[in-house]
């Protein structure tokens, strides 16, 4: 299948999700090792509710960009990333991403939050885009941080998650002229 692709790095690349790839991602975000540390992990979806998530991204551009990260050489999708609520009066946005397990440990996340911190900070032309994260989820903290957010708060107990119970959500964020593109 031929993508489109945004922006190429070492290891992965952000392309054009595709309506066929909705299949794929209806499976993993019932996945619950994967749905843990997504927001509404209680959530069972149906495949028609991802159909009418892809037609909802693909009619709302301007608020909300979900790109395919694809692995390098394969092609194959991996994982999701996405630049949500832009606010582009207050030059802000927030990402969010997640990745198949079969992909974790690979350094596929870190590299594709870089690509997405260049296209936020020199193709949308924001000054700053933050992340939330349950403290649990230590690695998506880690990814965070090796791309330079720096740890802004918390919101103590704020989320219940599965086989965790209440935990903090923990708020990063990264200015434009923090950021080391």
């Amino acid at each position: 299948m031929d993508r489109p692709v945004i922006l190429k790095g070492r290891k992965v690349s952000l392309a054009v999700l595709h309506k066929e790839d909705v299949k794929k991602l209806w499976l993993w975000y019932n996945d619950r090792n994967i749905r843990k540390y997504l927001s509404n992990p209680e959530k069972i979806f149906f495949l028609e509710d991802e159909l009418e998530w892809y037609e909802r991204i693909r009619k709302e551009k301007e608020k909300h960009k979900v790109f395919a990260i694809i692995e390098n050489g394969s092609e194959n999708l991996t994982g999701l990333i996405g630049i949500h609520n832009i606010d582009y009066k207050n030059g802000k946005a927030e990402i969010g991403y997640f990745l198949w397990r079969d992909y974790w440990g690979r350094g596929y996340a870190t590299e594709a939050v870089r690509l997405t911190l260049r296209y936020c900070f020199e193709w949308l032309n924001l000054r700053k885009v933050y992340a939330h994260v349950f403290e649990p989820n230590a690695a998506s903290s880690k990814v965070l941080e090796k791309n330079g957010f720096v740890l802004a708060g918390r919101w103590r107990k704020h989320v219940h998650v599965p086989e965790n119970g209440f935990v903090d959500v923990l708020c990063y964020e990264l200015m434009r002229e923090d950021w080391k593109g």
